[in-house]
């Protein structure tokens, strides 16, 4: 028997996206959705774009940029959405459309106040509309996992005679079981007369701890195609994270006849970017690309790794693109030597991008005797991501006194995007805290600091530091990030990131978004 290839749809940025706290900016999605490609992807579901400008022209550039993996945007079953859609996809090698609707009987009689009947007809009539110009529709059944499977029968029949060509069925609350989700696909290919016409496809949420059980449940039971995110991210308990779906797939070759086209030595390069971008750190227990996954700490395990790694480990770090951190490059590698790992590491940068990070890069080397993959990875990364061109703040200085027997002084003085040099100084009971407050007193947004995290990057005492911050800038919830060798400089840029981010939403927004599943 023959392997059967399953595709890989990637929602990252957009089930992804809807986590709460988490806002990509254009360029960020566009540096995820490149890797995505990297990574091979069947498919990208680059977002939504009735929803507003920002997923509008985000959506649009991914469609611009990516030709190896076909581009996904999602869509009410609402013309003027099905119209937004065509507009930031027709520019796509293959422009994909994704339209859902509830079935389930909660959501037909409360959500969408419909009769079964009428769900049906807005089904069929919007992908016979959204066919005029879309080459590939999938049909999502909302809440399928939740609905009357004789009604699910009935609906999917009369989509796939209206030209849907992948039939989806979510499981959007994360309330299914393997065994009943498996039923559910078994049911449909049994009884939907043309569902030889058309791929399955399965998208699961992980509120029990299922979703990649259940994932691989569909897979045994006829799906072609497995929906997901990057590090399981996504609303509530997030989605299936797909890297474990792929591994199992791999490991258990032996057990589950199936395979992907994934290339999967770029999963933890895809998990790092993910988690830096997103500002959702990955546990270090997590399957697959954990830390703590090659990391054996009782000494019976070390023991057995050493003799024979195959005793406690199924999974080798190669396989996954965990190399042991070689030393890159040091104080006296020339320019030559940094554009060639810069390609290596996968950016393209514009030659003034290119003399930034370069510049950055000898800063660091001036008190870091070897810089690794990863502190190249978070220079490229800044450079990349925080290419706007809104004016925003700028730090110009910090200066922060510390003693156990003083209070913590910070001062601080700040660009201001009007171009002017602002300075003050203020108190707090620790030095980060007397930091933000003197940030807050500079800039004219209101802001309140909701999370902060600090951690190094690689080991060693010389190792870069980042900070990770959740502020509410104006009422909104904003994450920022900064790295620099010093613990309060990363903690200073992370803030400011925050608030030059909210400033970069505001001059795309437009209308605010619809929530959906």
């Amino acid at each position: 028997m023959g392997m059967t290839m399953i595709k890989i749809f990637d929602t990252t940025l957009r089930d992804g996206e809807q986590s709460p706290g988490v806002n990509l900016n254009q360029l960020e999605k566009l540096e995820i959705a490149r890797q995505l490609e990297r990574l091979r992807v069947d498919r990208i579901e680059a977002g939504f774009p009735a929803s507003s400008k920002g997923d509008f022209e985000a959506v649009k550039a991914i469609a611009q940029t990516i030709k190896n993996s076909s581009v996904i945007g999602l869509s009410r079953a609402v013309q003027s959405d099905i119209d937004a859609a065509w507009e930031a996809l027709r520019v796509a090698e293959e422009p994909c459309l994704h339209l859902f609707l509830a079935t389930s009987p909660i959501h037909m009689k409360y959500k969408l106040k419909m009769t079964p009947e009428q769900v049906i007809e807005t089904s069929v009539n919007m992908v016979k509309y959204a066919k005029k110009k879309f080459p590939f529709i999938e049909w999502s059944a909302e809440d399928a996992s939740r609905s009357d499977l004789d009604f699910l029968a009935r609906i999917i029949e009369k989509v796939i005679g209206a030209g849907a060509n992948v039939i989806n069925l979510p499981d959007t609350v994360g309330y299914t079981t393997p065994e009943e989700y498996g039923k559910m696909f078994r049911y449909i290919r049994e009884h939907v007369p043309n569902i030889d016409q058309v791929a399955l496809s399965c998208h699961c949420h992980d509120d029990l701890g299922m979703a990649v059980a259940n994932s691989l449940a569909a897979i045994e039971n006829g799906v072609t195609q497995v929906e997901g995110t990057i590090n399981g991210i996504g609303e509530r308990a997030g989605n299936a994270a797909l890297e474990e779906v792929v591994i199992a797939l791999k490991i258990r070759s032996d057990f589950y006849p199936y395979e992907t086209n994934l290339k999967l030595d770029e999963l933890k390069r895809t998990s790092d970017l993910v988690a830096k971008l997103t500002g959702m750190v990955v546990q270090p227990n997590k399957a697959v690309i954990g830390r703590n996954a090659y990391a054996h700490e009782s000494g019976i395990h070390q023991d057995g790794v050493l003799k024979n790694a195959q005793t406690y480990e199924i999974i080798t770090p190669e396989l996954v693109g965990v190399h042991s951190n070689n030393l890159v490059l040091g104080k006296h590698s020339g320019r030559h030597a940094f554009k060639e790992k810069v390609v290596e590491l996968g950016f393209t940068l514009s030659e003034e991008k290119l003399n930034q990070a370069f510049g950055q890069f000898k800063q660091l080397t001036d008190h870091k005797k070897e810089v690794t993959d990863e502190d190249l990875f978070t220079i490229l990364m800044e450079i990349q991501t925080n290419a706007n061109t809104v004016q925003k703040y700028q730090l110009e200085m910090i200066q922060v006194q510390y003693g156990s027997a003083n209070i913590p002084t910070a001062t601080v003085s700040v660009k201001t995007p009007e171009d002017k040099i602002v300075q003050t100084a203020c108190t707090g009971n620790g030095s980060v805290e007397a930091l933000y407050k003197t940030i807050a007193a500079l800039i004219t947004e209101e802001t309140n600091l909701l999370d902060y995290q600090i951690s190094s990057i690689g080991g060693g005492k010389d190792a870069l530091a980042e900070a990770y911050v959740q502020v509410k800038v104006n009422g909104e919830i904003m994450n920022g990030r900064g790295t620099a060798s010093d613990v309060l400089e990363a903690s200073a840029h992370a803030y400011i990131n925050a608030v030059n981010k909210y400033l970069i939403k505001q001059s795309s927004v437009v209308k605010e978004p619809t929530a959906i599943k």
